[in-house]
This record gives C-alpha cells, structure tokens and sequence, in this order.
C-alpha cells in the first residue's frame, strides 16, 4: 500500500493575486506576439485557379494516423477554397522565404504570378518551389472556433528534403533562427 498523497500549498504569497488583465481578443494577441511559431502556406484550388496563405497555426495532431491542424478565419480570400476542397497543400518555409511568407499574407496579392514557382502536384494542388518540407492532404475535419475553423487534415504524400533553416513568426514579423 502507498502513502496518502500530501497536498502541497505555496509557502509565499503568490506575486500573480489579483495581476493580470481580464481575457480580451487584444490580451490573446498580445501574449501570442511573444511565442515564436513556424510559418507554413496552405495552397488549394479554387474553380481550378491555385489559392493559397501564409499560416503560423500549423500543428502536429497524430503520428498514427499522420494528422495535422490549421486555423483559417471564415472571412479570408482563401476559406471558400478550403471549406470546399478535399485535398490542400501544405508548405514549411525556410528563413529564406520571407518574401514569400509576406505575399501569401497581403490581402489582394497575385500570390502565384510570375515571382512565385509552383507547380501542380498530387490531387492537383499546387506544391511551391523551394520550401524545407511539403505535404498533400486530405481534409478530415472542419471544426467550428468563434470566427475561424480548425482545419484537420491527413498527410497523403510529401518531401520532407528541402534545404534550409525555418523560417519563424514571432513580433508581429518573420524571423531567422539565431545561434
């Protein structure tokens, strides 16, 4: 038999009683602005034209089976691609892609004219040049949040081969990794 289990109280006063600001959109954003995220762009088709924009919601779900999530408000340019296709692209950046991260962020950008290289991969999504890594999958879940939807998805096929550091939002810019 164990020995009962001591709760464990603080042995101060705790520096955070009555500290803090009450939850708000502008609170969320603040404290986020201080967490570094990888920076990945999404790409579909829209009536057969390629859409695509840059996201820092980009996470892992399941090893088994290979799942991956992703936020998109119900207002951008490219959520109709997205609520409508079965299969999407999804891009790592590398630091030497910021100008890329930007014109997949700019609202009424031509974000895959001349300057951009892609090509049309498995399932007809457009996979771009140059990126570190890149997946095609298929769309499992779209999940309600507020003004947004999470978007699940299972990798069907990518290249994790590219060369090159990751390219980080974190203050409101894109970022290089520092030694």
């Amino acid at each position: 038999m164990s020995a009962p289990t001591v709760p464990t109280f603080p042995t101060a006063v705790s520096p955070f009683t009555g500290a803090g600001r009450p939850g708000s959109p502008d609170l969320l954003r603040s404290v986020f602005r201080q967490h570094a995220a990888g920076v990945a762009v999404i790409t579909s088709r829209d009536r057969g034209r390629p859409v695509g924009f840059t996201a820092t919601s980009l996470n892992s779900v399941s090893a088994d089976p290979p799942l991956l999530s992703f936020t998109i408000g119900t207002g951008a340019s490219s959520w109709p691609a997205v609520r409508d296709s079965e299969y999407l692209g999804v891009h790592i950046l590398g630091e030497h892609q910021r100008e890329l991260a930007g014109l997949f962020a700019r609202s009424g950008a031509d974000r895959f004219g001349p300057g951009t290289g892609w090509a049309a991969g498995p399932h007809g999504v457009p996979v771009l040049d140059g990126v570190l890594a890149w997946l095609v999958c298929r769309v499992v879940g779209r999940v309600p949040a507020g003004e947004h939807r999470v978007i699940i998805a299972q990798a069907v096929v990518g290249d994790p081969a590219g060369e090159g550091r990751p390219l980080l939002y974190h203050q409101g810019r894109f970022n290089a990794l520092r030694d």
